[in-house]
């Protein structure tokens, strides 16, 4: 089963994501960017959800690091974010995530289908 590391410090929007994924997908959480960067080294995905606004360390500054990480820049990383202003998917991509997935999640398969896209390496 491939793993997916979800990066969110919205409870209610982990539990969300983790009930569309548990049946397909091992999901590990973490509730900010610092439990993340400490976490994903040790346990490391096949994929990560990181939401954009965290608290103390932005999301694009813990995709930053992963970028800069020697063990985990290659990993596949889906900007999950309430920014959904025009432009903001172009910005996120950009800024090196692979995939844009607005919140709060409507239709499921917009997430599952970015993360089947990448997991199975079609850009």
């Amino acid at each position: 089963m491939k793993k997916i590391a979800l990066v969110e410090d919205n409870p209610d929007n982990r539990l969300l994501v983790r009930v569309i994924l548990e049946s397909l997908y091992e999901v590990t959480e973490y509730e900010n960017g610092f439990a993340a960067l400490e976490g994903l080294p040790k346990e490391k995905p096949d994929l990560v959800l990181l939401d954009v606004s965290l608290p103390e360390m932005d999301g694009t500054e813990v995709l930053r690091r992963i970028r800069t990480d020697a063990n985990l820049h290659d990993l596949p990383v889906i900007a999950l974010t309430a920014h959904a202003m025009a432009g903001d998917r172009e910005k996120y991509l950009a800024a090196g995530f692979d995939e844009y997935v607005t919140k709060p999640i409507v239709d499921e398969t917009l997430l599952l289908d970015a993360i089947k896209k990448l997991l199975n390496g079609v850009n």
